[in-house]
């Protein structure tokens, strides 16, 4: 057997599989890889918690020694992950990103302990925008990271440390969540993939939560298809979370796609760049690769999806933090990072008519915004329109992450599926991404859609130094 010494493994679920069957790298190998990876960069602000080092290498020695039977029954072998830090997983802090606020959690949320039971090793706990609030990835109690490409620039949150820790090659996959876009907005940023499946595929019990009723688990890997086989295995319902729902059949129109298949795609006609003309460029570019993958490109009125997107953060649901921590907030208001506890406090003046009124409103938006899903198959936005350095975003913490979130946040409260794919770099060298959007239960054709689209362009794979894979049938493009 080949001995690895070289730091740069591909760190994809397919390629690590393929290596195990061949005998090329044991998941000994991997995680003495990972560590020494860990070691070498430090307290760079992806990572929360870690296990040890002996808890690792003991548990992927466990894995090396089961035999050729045993691994058979276990589909992710052997595949390191990191998990968010506001889920839970049993014997391990949950700090949703305040000192303060950690706990040692006793149980392991529902769709993480899938993946622990399929033999996926966990790495440990990552950073986000304390109490998963905000788009940024920097509000956090502990040290904050920065974008995968630039020092200067954020990682976008509030799963920034998870999408981090794929972009950098220390996973296979992370998972995170997203409210109103934290599973979209980190990968956009820093070049990879980020699945937001429809709400309550992936069990949310054990979480700190953020908008109980939105909450979603978001699924980070550096290729679509990776996203699509670890929601496989972490999907299910789950009758003790009241928010949980079965997986379902997609319409048949959206059961798959395939490379020159006919598909309509919906674009804003309200779009906006704040000034950024490189991620329009690249927007623009998207929409001609996908019209060149069969696609019929239909302007569509995004008005009413505007209208939802202020309803999340201007509207009742943001009482919905307060209902998770609002308490915790107030008795420790010096804990709490300044931005965040901000928001969280003005929820508490939020009346129950207003409650009302705002679902009142959301229901007619859905109304007026279903029939468009008989006139396009997916609609297809830029993942945000443009991105921030650090201190612009410490200058004016809440516009500009309001800005992040015009192609975000309606998604959950129109109950879509959504996925988050790279579209290239800006002229400074930080990425851009697109997202498709389709009804719920779509997530295996816009797996197939965002995985054609993403070959296309040969993509460098996250930060690493390994770049996609073309298939042969679009080797020519």
């Amino acid at each position: 057997m080949t001995q690895h010494t070289d730091i740069d493994i591909l760190l994809t679920i397919s390629s690590l599989q393929e290596s195990y069957t061949q005998g090329r790298l044991t998941p000994v190998q991997v995680i003495k890889t990972i560590i020494t990876k860990l070691k070498q960069r430090g307290d760079d602000g992806i990572w929360i918690y870690t296990l040890s080092e002996e808890t690792l290498i003991k548990q992927a020695m466990a894995l090396t020694n089961m035999s050729a039977s045993q691994r058979s029954q276990l589909p992710l072998w052997g595949i390191p992950f990191s998990v968010k830090d506001c889920i839970d997983v049993a014997g391990i802090p949950t700090s949703a990103a305040c000192p303060a606020f950690a706990y040692n959690a006793t149980h392991t949320n529902p769709a993480v302990q899938k993946l622990l039971d399929a033999g996926a090793i966990l790495i440990g706990k990552t950073n986000l925008d304390q109490f998963a609030t905000g788009l940024v990835g920097i509000r956090t109690g502990y040290t904050a990271p920065h974008n995968a490409f630039s020092e200067d620039h954020i990682p976008g949150g509030s799963s920034s440390g998870a999408a981090l820790s794929v972009a950098h090659g220390l996973v296979a996959f992370a998972i995170g969540t997203d409210t109103g876009g934290s599973g979209r907005v980190p990968a956009g940023f820093n070049n990879i993939v980020g699945l937001k499946p429809t709400r309550g595929l992936l069990s949310t019990r054990h979480t700190v939560e953020a908008c109980r009723t939105l909450d979603c688990l978001s699924i980070f890997s550096l290729t679509a298809t990776d996203a699509q086989t670890v929601l496989e295995i972490a999907q299910g319902y789950d009758p003790d979370s009241p928010f949980s729902r079965p997986a379902n059949i997609p319409p048949a129109s959206l059961s798959s796609d395939q490379p020159q298949q006919a598909f309509r795609f919906g674009v804003p006609s309200q779009r906006e760049f704040f000034g950024n003309t490189d991620v329009e460029a690249c927007y623009d570019k998207a929409i001609k690769t996908l019209t060149g993958l069969g696609g019929l490109c239909i302007e569509i009125d995004y008005e009413p999806f505007l209208q939802a997107n202020n309803l999340l953060f201007n509207g009742p649901w943001v009482a919905e933090r307060y209902a998770s921590v609002g308490a915790f907030v107030e008795a420790n208001l010096d804990s709490v990072f300044f931005t965040t506890r901000e928001i969280i406090l003005k929820a508490k003046d939020i009346s129950a008519s207003q409650a009302f009124e705002g679902i009142y409103a959301m229901e007619t938006l859905k109304q007026k915004i279903q029939p468009l899903w008989q006139e396009i198959d997916c609609l297809v936005v830029p993942t945000t329109g443009t991105v921030y350095r650090i201190e612009e975003i410490e200058k004016e913490p809440l516009g500009l992450n309001s800005n992040l979130g015009y192609y975000t946040n309606f998604v959950n409260l129109l109950d879509l599926s959504a996925i988050a794919i790279p579209n290239g770099f800006q002229s400074n060298g930080i990425p851009t991404g697109i997202t498709f959007i389709a009804p719920p239960y779509s997530e295996s054709y816009l797996v197939d859609l965002g995985s054609s689209f993403h070959q296309v362009f040969n993509n460098k794979l996250g930060a690493t130094a390994f770049n996609l894979e073309i298939a042969p049938s679009l080797a020519q493009k």
